[in-house]
Order: C-alpha cells, then sequence, then structure tokens
C-alpha cells in the first residue's frame, strides 16, 4: 500500500538522521487481531547491531522520530518490535486516490502474448468431470493473464488423433451401431468397454485387438477414407456437445487446433531433427531424444517403431507451429498433475530445439468423490462415469432445491456453476478435490454461494439505497470500516502475485476473507438507519467492496445472480 511505502521512507528518513545508516532494510508484516496494531516492523532489532544499543531504544527514538513527521499511531511490542496502526480514514484516501474504472488490473504484461491451451478434451469420449478442472482452471489463468496486461489466445488443443481415436474406431466397427444414428453416449461406452477387452487381451498374452487399433492409427495418418470419414463424423457430434457443455460452464476458446492439425508438421519434424543429429533413430525405426543436459535422464519417444506419431510428435509439431505462427511470449498448458513429467521432458525439448516461449505446466490434482461406502475415491467414467452434464445437473437440482424459490433459471445456473467452479479454487491447484455436496452448495463456510451472496447482498443495498441523496461525509473516520478498507488495498497485489505461479486460490481465499468481513460488519454498522454522512461513507465503501468481490470472483469465472 501507498500508505506503509510513505511509512517506509519515513522510518528510514529516522533511522538516517539518528545513527547515519543509508541501507537499512525495513519490512512490515500483519499482526495477529489480539496484538494492538495492524503491522509491525522489526527495524530496530536488526539495527541493534550496527547502533550498538538496545533494540527496545532503539524502537523508542525511531518512534520519537516518527511522531514529528507521521500520521500514524506506535506502540513497542516484546524486544524491540515496532507496531503500527494505522487509521480508517487514510485507508480510505488511499483507496480513493487509487480507485479507478479497472481498480486490481495493471499493464505489467502490456504487449506481450500468452496462450492458454484448455480443457483439451478427447473427441472420442463425452465431456467428464475429469475436465472439469483443466477448463475452470484455464479459464481462471485466462482471465488473470489478461487482468496484468496480457493479451491472450486460448486453445482448446483436441484429442483428436492418437491412441483413442484407434480404440473408438476399432470398437465402433464391432459395435453394429449405425454410422448416422451414434451419439456421444454411444462413443463413450465404445471407449469404455475397449478399454477393459484390451486390458483383458494383454492379461491373455494376445494383440489382435491392439494390432487392430495400431492398424487403424495407421489408415487415418495415410488419409484412409473410410478413417478420415469416421474421425470428422464423429469430431462432429462430439464438438457440438463439447460446446453445450462449455456453453454452461461458462467458459470458451478462441481456437480449437486438435492433434490431427500437427501430425504431419511432427513427423516432418523429428525426420529433420534426427538429420542435424539432434534425435536419434534406434536400430528397431524408433526415434528419441536425449534430454541428459536437462537433468533428465529418461529420452523422450519422439516417433513409434512403425513411424506412428505419438502425443511428443504432435506436442512438438504444436510447438512448431504456435512459435512461427502465432509467436506467444508464454504459453500455459492446463493439464494434470499426472502428466508432470511427461511435460518436463516437452518443455526440455522445446528448449533444446529452440522453442523460444516461456512453457508452463498449471498441474492440478484429481478429483474424489464420496463412495456410497463412505470412502473417499476417484470420480471415474469407467465406474460409471461422472458425466459433467450430469454434475451440472445435479448441482442445478440441489439450488432449486435450498435456495429462495423466486430465484429464476438463469440465476441457478450462476449459483450452481459458482459452486462448482469455486470449490475447484477453495485448495492449492496442486492438490486433489473432494466433490461434496453438502459444503460446496452451503451458504455458511467456504463456499461459493457464500460469496455470490456476499455480493447479492450489497447490490440489494445499494438498489434499496438508490434514491437517497448522498451528502458530504469528510469528517467521518472510516473506524468501523477500517477491515474491510484494508482488505480492499490488497486487491491490486493479490491480482499481481497470482499471476506469477497461478495460485489461484488466493483469490477464492479472498473473496471468502471479504465476505465474512462484511458479515461482520453489518453487525456493528447499521446502513439504512445511519446519520445521512454516515450512512454516505458507508454506501461509498459497499460500492467499492462491491466492485472488487465482483471483479475477484469473475477471475475465477463466477458471475453474480441476481437473487439468492
Amino acid at each position: 500500500m501507498a500508505t506503509m511505502d510513505n511509512l517506509k521512507e519515513q522510518i528510514k528518513g529516522a533511522i538516517k538522521k539518528l545513527y547515519d545508516v543509508d541501507d537499512v532494510t525495513v519490512d512490515f508484516a500483519e499482526v495477529p487481531s489480539n496484538i494492538a496494531g495492524d503491522y509491525s516492523t522489526n527495524v530496530a532489532m536488526r539495527l541493534a547491531r550496527q547502533a550498538g544499543k538496545n533494540p527496545r531504544q532503539i524502537a523508542e527514538e525511531i518512534i520519537a522520530e516518527l511522531k514529528e513527521v507521521s500520521e500514524f499511531e506506535f506502540s513497542i511490542a516484546g524486544p524491540g518490535f515496532i507496531n503500527i496502526e494505522i487509521s480508517g480514514k487514510s485507508l480510505k484516501a488511499e483507496l480513493e486516490e487509487k480507485w479507478s474504472e479497472h481498480y486490481g488490473d495493471n499493464q505489467d504484461g502490456a504487449g506481450r502474448l500468452a496462450m492458454s491451451e484448455f480443457p483439451s478434451t478427447n473427441i472420442a469420449k463425452p465431456y467428464s468431470v475429469g475436465h472439469l478442472r483443466p477448463g475452470t482452471q484455464g479459464w481462471a489463468a485466462k482471465k488473470i493473464l489478461e487482468a496484468n496486461g496480457w493479451k491472450v489466445i486460448t486453445d482448446n488443443h483436441l484429442g483428436d488423433v492418437g491412441t483413442p481415436f484407434g480404440i473408438w474406431a476399432t470398437g465402433f466397427k464391432r459395435s453394429g451401431i449405425d454410422f448416422d444414428k451414434v451419439t456421444i453416449y454411444d462413443l463413450g461406452n465404445i471407449y469404455i468397454k475397449m478399454k477393459a477387452d484390451l486390458k483383458e487381451e494383454e492379461k491373455n498374452g494376445e494383440h489382435a485387438l491392439a494390432d487392430e487399433v495400431q492398424d487403424w492409427l495407421l489408415k487415418l495418418e495415410a488419409k484412409d477414407e473410410e478413417a478420415v470419414k469416421l474421425s470428422e463424423h464423429f469430431k462432429e457430434i462430439s464438438m457440438k456437445h463439447t460446446h453445450e457443455v462449455m456453453d454452461r460452464l461458462g467458459i470458451a476458446t478462441d481456437l480449437e487446433m486438435g492433434e490431427s492439425c500437427f501430425v504431419e508438421r511432427g513427423k516432418q519434424a523429428v525426420e529433420e531433427y534426427v538429420e542435424k543429429g539432434i534425435f536419434e533413430k534406434n536400430e528397431d525405426g524408433s526415434v528419441i531424444c536425449r534430454l541428459d543436459e536437462y537433468g533428465i535422464d529418461v529420452p523422450m519417444l519422439m516417433l513409434k517403431s512403425n513411424g506412428t506419431a505419438l502425443y511428443a510428435t504432435n506436442d512438438l509439431g504444436c510447438m512448431l507451429y504456435r512459435a512461427e505462427n502465432i509467436h506467444p511470449d508464454k504459453v500455459v498448458y492446463c493439464a494434470g498433475g499426472e502428466q508432470k513429467f511427461y511435460f518436463e521432458q516437452l518443455f526440455a525439448l522445446g528448449k533444446k530445439i529452440g522453442i523460444p516461449q516461456e512453457n508452463i505446466h498449471l498441474y492440478f490434482g484429481m478429483i474424489d468423490q464420496i463412495s456410497p461406502e463412505g470412502k473417499r475415491e476417484k470420480m471415474s467414467s469407467r465406474k460409471g462415469v461422472v458425466l459433467m452434464e450430469e454434475l451440472l445437473d445435479d448441482a442445478e437440482k440441489r439450488v432449486r432445491e435450498n435456495f429462495d424459490k423466486e430465484i429464476d433459471d438463469e440465476d441457478i445456473k450462476k449459483v450452481a456453476v459458482g459452486a462448482i467452479k469455486y470449490s475447484d479454487f477453495v485448495a492449492d491447484r496442486k492438490t486433489g478435490i473432494l466433490y461434496d455436496p453438502d459444503k460446496i452448495f452451503a451458504l455458511t463456510g467456504q463456499s461459493g454461494p457464500f460469496c455470490q451472496y456476499a455480493d447479492v447482498r450489497m447490490r440489494r443495498i445499494l438498489v434499496k439505497n438508490a434514491d437517497f441523496e448522498r451528502v458530504d461525509f469528510a469528517d467521518y473516520d472510516f473506524a468501523e470500516e477500517k477491515e474491510i478498507l484494508q482488505l480492499l488495498l490488497k486487491f491490486p497485489d493479490l491480482v499481481r502475485s497470482v499471476c506469477e505461479k497461478f495460485e489461484m486460490h488466493k483469490i477464492a481465499a479472498f473473496c471468502f476473507e471479504l465476505a465474512q468481513s462484511l458479515n461482520r460488519y453489518y453487525e456493528k454498522a447499521p446502513i439504512s438507519t445511519a446519520e445521512d454522512n454516515v450512512k454516505s461513507a458507508r454506501l461509498w465503501m459497499i460500492e467499492k467492496a462491491d466492485a472488487v468481490m465482483t471483479r475477484a470472483l469473475d477471475l475465477l469465472g463466477i458471475e453474480i445472480p441476481a437473487k439468492m
């Protein structure tokens, strides 16, 4: 905060005057709620040896000097901590000075281009809960980058080639389902059954079915007419379904460049890098890239012995395409933590071949549920899936049953999706999350509806007082509003820091803390019955808190309903 920056300079000035020391570092820490003051610094203790005095004596001398120039209140704690209390009126002045139409946003990334890759669905399967986190996290990454001044292009890197297609094509030909009547759910069932059959075949030491899968992959790469027809037809069905689900989730992408777009470029590049000696061709015809110089002992397989492309082949083609045609400064890949090693290899590969962009694997843990037996288990399509549509339908049903009966369908959808999304951001993305409906849809505790309701309540207050004629409140001390003002002033730094490591859980925590502070505020600070100057001041602060809460939730892709 600028106010604290001013104090920092005042402390440095006092130290220079008292002890002729220039190179001292002044840091502030928030003090616990049970201790007097808002912030504390241990500068007196760090200065003791240099000044040759007791820390407490130094603290007393610094405070005596500061009282001549500073608006803050000071006290000494422990062996020499200087505790600082800032006034609500100063906080209000600072917020007013910093406020803008886009408060919280900055231009740190201005002139730079990023790509956010999500949800990267597989066209051979329905949109499952497994793609919830790539979608919500990838969308939030886009929003946070934009809030920090970046231009962002989003890409749904579709799984439309590779082993899944071979599995799906083989299963479809054996299913007897009419070509013109097949649905996305048929495709999902075919995939599940085929995976089970392939596993059983491998267990028995056989490979006929696996060979058929590989044959279809080779046919598609060779542009076989039937393989292309199957691929295109089912891609159309799959994408219609995917768009419907993404629309319900409130996410979208600028591009939908599937792996099929990069197969040829990838295979061509593999040949080029073999000729240059960067890749190695094995005796069986397979191609590898060694990454020892990047601390990775396991070579990356770039091409199968039969010439079939792999994920690495296609991702190589994709990286080259982006570098040659889009020129991003940063690419954020939103994919599960189980792929962490693969992306370490891929990014090392990018460095080896001279790809200039910064690559980031925005990874996350799995989604678990409580089994009928009361045990925590992974949500899995192989156990009778939880499809994303089913999860959304269930969420909307719960909102209808548990919330205000006057809430309309549009608001029901906002609360349902908000609850699901917020549950994704409660914990650090690197950890797994538990889908617990009792907590997710609660109007108490850390939940999306709790935060949404805090904003709905603020808007209701503002609407109720829309005709109130504001008066001057220059003399109001903002003592009751101090806690909320401190939170609002933290928001710009939060937006900036979250962009560094995509720690979206910190925004979720901020929203929850702000909602809690507002609830405490209403209990001690009436608005409608307050005197005109007090009422005007409090409405001014509610307007600011509403704008910040709305923006913070928006960064997580969460909308505010009109009613709850």
